[in-house]
């Protein structure tokens, strides 16, 4: 059992849910959302994951492109993004899996393959200590 936890983002939904212009710029918004989730890779997101985690962010449509970075793997789903963070979570099952979205019907999904599931502000609320941001 690989005991690094797989943190998977899912980029549309975290990033559609802040009311950020991020609709002029879907690549750039994806891009500034992955450069915020590099410290997770060594630092976690004290106390829920202690680190270090394997940080996976999973990209769609215009997001397609956006490249990994050191910390940060990016994939782009083939077809659907919820169905990646799902395959993401089923080819994983010995280790634990936290996923990042608010979709209703992809946390239906992901728990039911024994993922945790957090909802966006869980990221976007904390900086890189883990602390609440003000």
């Amino acid at each position: 059992m690989d005991a690094t936890p797989l943190l998977i983002v899912d980029a549309a939904n975290v990033v559609g849910s802040r009311p950020d212009g991020w609709w002029r710029d879907r690549a750039g918004a994806t891009a500034r959302l992955r450069d915020t989730l590099v410290p997770v890779a060594t630092d976690g997101v004290p106390p829920e994951l202690p680190p270090p985690a394997e940080v996976v962010l999973v990209v769609e449509g215009a997001a397609r492109d956006v490249p990994s970075v050191p910390g940060v793997l990016v994939v782009a789903a083939p077809r659907s993004g919820d169905d990646a963070v799902v395959e993401l979570v089923v080819a994983a099952p010995q280790r634990r899996r936290l996923v990042v979205t608010a979709d209703r019907e992809l946390r239906e999904r992901v728990t039911a393959q024994g993922a945790e599931v957090y909802g966006p502000r869980w990221l976007r609320d904390r900086d890189i200590h883990g602390r609440e941001s003000h």
